[in-house]
């Protein structure tokens, strides 16, 4: 008989691709997740998972098991949603995907101040590209996904898809000290040839804004480091080997060494959470308001096109985000007040 709990764990390690991210999901040890998989390949009679240099991947059957198992996990984790849904409760597993940058900037406060008024929820966190997040939102994967939109790239949602715009903020050219721009008032985007580049993976939202962008100016980047990291790409800024463009919430992750410089015209992105309009639970909402909550308090130049909102209106949300459990079923996310507003139909077309 195979055992539940080995199930899920084998489920995590086969999305993950990696013992050590499945037990930092899990909550667990990672000794334990091997022990796991070893007592859940003695269930199944044939070996799931095989050393790949220093990592693991899945063996024929574990690919057959591994579908079979995320399936199940995923209509456990819909079942605990809807008997939560039911009573109102804020409970359950709670799954938030994203890009790194939004992530780190606004996504930890909210989780701790979750958990701490709901200690019945169980967040989990992974970050990625909005291409490869989105289709793990519409596949209930994920319940929430915190991604971008920038200047020539707007976000682009398939139907079913709500996204909330939280915080706008301009993006700035980093160079290295000593460049020839590096002590300008600004720096006009015409005037970027013949620079090496920095940027993001290709596919992801930042490296092809950045690429539309400078061709809509005549200006053919010529990318040589492609990470996703934004801290490693002002590091090779600061060794002088390239320039990138940055949002200004990671400026304070640069190394000395580096300077920025705003950009004309000015070049701007938005940080976004995406989640599935049909699919709004109590634990979904209540990160939606906190998000909104923290958004608010960000530094305003984060939110240069939105009203700072009063303390009545920080205590609407904070309502919002701790439903009680006799009151009412809560609204959808749609109707929160954020600093840029809810796109409040599925959206399909962009959202600036």
């Amino acid at each position: 008989m195979i055992t539940w709990e080995r199930l899920r764990v084998f489920a995590a390690v086969a999305r993950l691709g990696s013992v050590g991210e499945a037990a930092a999901v899990l909550h667990i040890t990672g000794p334990a997740v091997s022990q796991h998989l070893r007592k859940l390949e003695k269930e199944v009679q044939c070996r799931l998972v095989e050393r790949d240099g220093r990592g693991i991947r899945l063996t024929s059957a574990g690919h057959i098991l591994a579908r079979s198992a995320q399936a199940m996990v995923t209509t456990l984790d819909d079942a605990e949603r809807d008997l939560a849904n039911l009573h109102g409760l804020v409970a359950g597993p709670l799954r938030i995907g994203g890009v790194a940058s939004a992530l780190r900037a606004l996504v930890p406060p909210v989780l701790s101040s979750l958990i701490t008024r709901h200690p019945r929820l169980e967040p989990s966190l992974r970050d990625g590209e909005a291409v490869d997040m989105i289709p793990m939102l519409q596949a209930r994967q994920l319940d929430a996904v915190v991604t971008e939109s920038w200047t020539h790239r707007p976000a682009h949602m398939p139907p079913g898809i709500r996204i909330t715009r939280l915080v706008y903020e301009d993006a700035q050219l980093a160079v290295p000290e000593g460049h020839p721009l590096a002590d300008r008032e600004f720096v006009a985007l015409s005037d970027l040839h013949g620079e090496f580049w920095t940027t993001c993976p290709e596919g992801s939202d930042a490296h092809e804004a950045l690429l539309q962008l400078l061709r809509a100016h005549e200006v053919e980047a010529e990318v040589r480091y492609c990470v996703s990291d934004y801290a490693t790409q002002l590091h090779l800024v600061a060794a002088g080997l390239a320039v990138t463009l940055v949002p200004r919430m990671v400026r304070e992750s640069a190394p000395p060494g580096v300077c920025f410089v705003p950009c004309r015209p000015t070049v701007t992105r938005s940080v976004v959470v995406a989640t599935a309009a049909d699919a709004e639970t109590p634990g979904v909402r209540a990160f939606m308001a906190e998000m909104i909550r923290v958004a608010y308090r960000s530094e305003p130049s984060l939110t240069p096109h939105a009203p700072r909102k009063s303390a009545s209106d920080e205590q609407a949300l904070a309502a919002e985000a701790s439903p009680d459990t006799d009151a009412p079923p809560d609204p959808p996310v749609g109707t929160l007040h954020s600093p840029l507003g809810t796109d409040p139909a599925p959206a399909s077309s962009p959202e600036e």
